[in-house]
């Protein structure tokens, strides 16, 4: 890309493409600009990246780094990045669909407006009054639909309130009150519209390879080459990728990402698994019937569309309010009328309804809040996460991957009975590739820089769940896994005499331990790091509103007290199980607690599942994304303290809402009851701080860095 820049400004570079492969550019298409944001969001140090796609112009706001590396390495990026490269508009086609939903509604609002006032500039009375008469019978009709159907709610009143100013002959107002009630209804739909969009995008797969069963083996092939017909072998925590039918073995599969019921079913031969499920437990060869992709999108777009389960507590009690405060504002327009036998002022009291300012403000409020977590990396399922997340006392960590680095490392191998390191390692890979989790891939990464080779030299592969692997070589049975899975569970022995070696394994690491034929066979030691931003970020969460920290993990209770003490943790809980895990959020949730669990790893999903907010790092296990509200990037924990205080600001903002709407028209009501103002006054001064109010909802909740 040719490119300049327009302006740079402390650390934010503003920049123009001027030309692509040669070709001039001047605006940006949604598959362009939704290349742009998804390579330059991906960029260590990117802290935001602002697109104006009218003028192929963006804005990228980035941390300061020693010598200008991250400036130089966005100039980079931007110099080598072609946005018509069919591969990246390709990988960046779900973001181009959001731009594009953005668009089409900034445009039908900006519709809205024009239409609104050039009616009222520049048609003549006559044309403006059937106009208005047109559209006021479209309100009528819902306001006689909710009273056929029994209900008295704020369709009626907004009915009342119309049609008794064109009655009235105030069309000015009339006009003023269904030009907002329009434009409600468009921010409420595009609320409605972009939470299915970003909850769909979150959930659409991200598999580029499966294991395919050919001649009896298997065999990783790209998810392209697989057709229908084909087998392909779901291992344990792993994402099925396509719809399908099984062939062999059994499973207990979660499906909450297209049913939403957490609790695992069980699968057999002859069962109906649907992509995106996770196995949590067995194994199954599955016969291919449809391809996975954008049906299943598709399936989960229809079934949010259907449910307001999504839906954030704030806009349904927005939307409840509103309801019940119509009967409070038909009777005092009546009872107005009845002490006054005035109709000005009963029209005063009429004009006041509390229903545009809280249905306008609350999706727009809420819209904000999840742009904004979006902008910062974090992708939201639903606004009443953002509330959980806001009102949580107690926020539970997983340890790996999670507040340590995802990428730990083998720091040693401790080798027993005579075996070398070079034949533990390659043991060691060919188990732990099939289950795909930090530690285990960093027993694969060893070996691979070790070059050691290890095909498939074992039989079938058991994940016993929460503990360990087993397999056979030959005849002989591998185990590898925790010591309590293979001390306590297969009841392991340390070869006589070496003894000594096992009681002074270095104490600094965690340990996975191996065995053949029931006798250890080696030590891996595990070196995991602290993030370092760990300490920070638990300081900052306990200033943002965190009163309890604490850590539960599967490791030893050694390692947890260290990583505990240096993060400074509330509480901490070692060797645990993932049902512990989850028991442990429940008892704290019925002490009438609220709850925030993160995690990354198999283990984590049932505790993310039973949390009142459950946070997934994003390069984790796909069961613990799959079922998680909340997906934050592994890059920085940082994010958790943005998410917290966006969480904070958006139940600030909310209140303050309620507040000034009830505590503002109650004063317009008060003021026309008595006759101070007249009913076009009220109407001005209702119709104007509800736009206010509505400009203030769409305002970033955070300053900008």
């Amino acid at each position: 890309m040719k490119f300049q820049i327009v302006k740079e400004t402390g650390h934010r570079l503003h920049l123009r493409c001027l030309a692509v492969a040669g070709c001039p550019v001047t605006r940006f298409d949604a598959e362009q600009g939704a290349v742009v944001l998804s390579r330059l969001e991906q960029l260590a140090g990117v802290c935001t990246v602002k697109l104006y796609a009218a003028i192929a112009e963006f804005a990228v706001t980035y941390r300061a780094t020693e010598g200008g590396a991250c400036r130089q390495l966005i100039l980079d990026t931007v110099a080598r990045l072609n946005v018509d490269d069919p591969a990246l508009r390709k990988a960046s086609r779900h973001r181009a669909d959001s731009l594009r939903l953005n668009r089409r509604y900034r445009n039908r609002l900006i519709g809205l407006v024009v239409r609104h006032y050039a009616a009222k500039l520049l048609l003549p009375l006559p044309v403006r009054l059937i106009r208005n008469w047109y559209h006021t019978l479209g309100f009528i009709r819902k306001g006689l639909h909710s009273l056929r159907c029994r209900r008295l709610d704020v369709p009626v009143l907004d009915a009342a309130a119309i049609t008794a100013a064109m009655l009235r002959n105030d069309h000015a107002t009339a006009a003023s009150v269904m030009f907002l009630l329009k434009v409600g209804d468009v921010l409420e739909e595009w609320t409605l519209k972009k939470s299915v969009h970003d909850l769909a995008s979150n959930m659409s797969l991200h598999v580029d390879t499966v294991w395919k069963l050919e001649g009896g083996a298997e065999r990783e092939v790209p998810l392209a080459g697989v057709a229908e017909g084909d087998i392909v072998c779901i291992k344990m925590g792993t994402v099925i990728p396509l719809d399908g039918v099984v062939d062999q073995g059994e499973a207990m599969v979660n499906q909450a990402s297209m049913t939403g019921e957490a609790v695992p079913v069980p699968k057999k031969e002859g069962s109906t698994v649907f992509a995106g499920t996770v196995v949590e437990e067995g194994e199954l060869q599955v016969r291919v019937t449809g391809a996975g992709g954008m049906t299943r999108y598709d399936r989960i777009v229809r079934m949010i569309e259907q449910s307001e389960s999504f839906k954030s507590n704030l806009e349904s009690q927005a939307d409840r309010l509103a309801d019940t405060l119509v009967p409070w504002c038909l009777g005092g327009t009546i009872l107005t009328y009845v002490l006054t036998r005035s109709v000005v002022r009963a029209m005063a009291v009429l004009m006041v309804d509390f229903s545009c300012a809280l249905k306008l403000s609350m999706p727009l409020a809420v819209l904000s809040a999840m742009r904004e977590c979006s902008a910062c990396k974090i992708t939201v399922k639903g606004g009443r996460f953002l509330e959980s997340v806001a009102e949580a006392d107690t926020i539970v960590f997983d340890k790996t991957g999670t507040l340590t680095l995802a990428k730990p490392k083998v720091a040693g191998v401790i080798c027993f009975s005579g075996h070398d390191r070079a034949q533990v390692l390659r043991y060691a890979a060919c188990l732990e590739e099939h289950f795909p989790h930090s530690v285990a891939n960093a027993i694969v990464r060893q070996a691979a820089a070790e070059g050691l080779t290890h095909d498939e030299l074992h039989s079938k592969v058991e994940y016993i769940v929460a503990h360990g692997i087993a397999s056979h070589i030959g005849d002989e049975r591998i185990v590898i896994g925790s010591g309590h899975f293979i001390f306590d569970d297969e009841k392991c022995i340390i070869p006589k005499g070496e003894e000594g070696l096992y009681e002074n394994r270095p104490r600094e690491y965690s340990h996975i331990f191996m065995a053949l034929n029931g006798v250890l066979m080696a030590i891996l030691c595990i070196e995991d790091p602290l993030r370092p931003e760990a300490a920070d970020v638990v300081r900052e969460l306990r200033r943002a509103g965190f009163r309890r920290l604490v850590m539960m993990t599967g490791d030893s209770r050694r390692t947890a007290c260290a990583v505990a003490e240096k993060l400074g943790l509330d509480q901490y809980y070692a060797e645990v199980l993932p049902e512990e895990k989850a028991r442990f959020v429940k008892k704290v949730k019925a002490a009438g607690h609220r709850v925030v669990m993160v995690g990354d790893g198999i283990n984590d999903s049932p505790a993310l599942s039973e949390a009142d907010a459950g946070i997934a790092i994003a390069e984790g296990a796909d069961i613990a994304r799959e079922i998680a509200d909340i997906t934050i990037s592994a890059r920085d924990l940082h994010q958790l303290i943005v998410l917290k205080r966006l969480s904070n600001s958006l139940m600030h903002r909310v209140h303050f809402n309620f507040d000034f709407v009830v505590s503002f028209n109650t004063l317009l009501i008060a003021l026309g009851v008595t006759g101070i103002l007249p009913p076009a006054t009220t109407a001005l001064l209702h119709n104007g701080s509800t736009i206010a109010l509505s400009l203030h909802s769409m305002m970033d909740l955070l300053p900008a860095e």
